[in-house]
């Protein structure tokens, strides 16, 4: 995908990161891909990067509890509230650096993530609106290297959807 065929904002005044990129794929598989562990584990991630754990409760209220892991072995450990869920529409969760057990990793960025789905004929444009507490929190995740991250979590997916 070239950059022409996706889009990134940063707004830090806003504290706000929004992707949209569209898939060729009809929006109830994009969505479906969110859904299940057992999809997210073939994309989730950065390139090299596997999902070994992935416990998924998808229904608000329910937790997204993940490991992914580092070509070079190192493990990066998240959990996932969700908020709304509007099937095939709109996901709305907070994201959170975790421990093995699920506990937030005390000062930690936490986002609140809204991912649309909108189809588009045949292919369906996804859009992530992250939203961050604080200016710092923004930045230290901007510099972690979210848009390669997801930049490439989403070429992921977009070569899982062509399958």
């Amino acid at each position: 995908m070239t950059n022409s065929e996706r889009t990134a904002v940063t707004d830090t005044a806003d504290r706000t990161f929004m992707m949209e990129r569209v898939f060729d794929a009809p929006r109830e598989l994009v969505f479906a891909a969110w859904t299940k562990p057992e999809h997210l584990a073939q994309w989730w991630g950065p390139t090299g990067w596997t999902l070994p754990v992935c416990t998924l409760d998808f229904r608000p209220g329910g937790v997204w509890h993940y490991c992914m892991r580092s070509p070079t072995g190192e493990d990066a450990w998240g959990k996932a509230t969700y908020h709304e869920i509007v099937p095939p529409e709109r996901i709305v969760y907070t994201d959170i650096f975790s421990d093995a057990d699920g506990n937030p990793i005390a000062g930690a960025p936490e986002m609140l993530i809204t991912i649309e789905f909108a189809a588009e004929g045949s292919k369906t444009k996804v859009t992530s609106r992250a939203q961050f507490a604080s200016v710092e929190d923004y930045k230290a995740i901007l510099a972690m290297g979210m848009v390669e991250g997801l930049t490439q979590t989403w070429d992921r997916l977009a070569a899982y959807l062509a399958q």
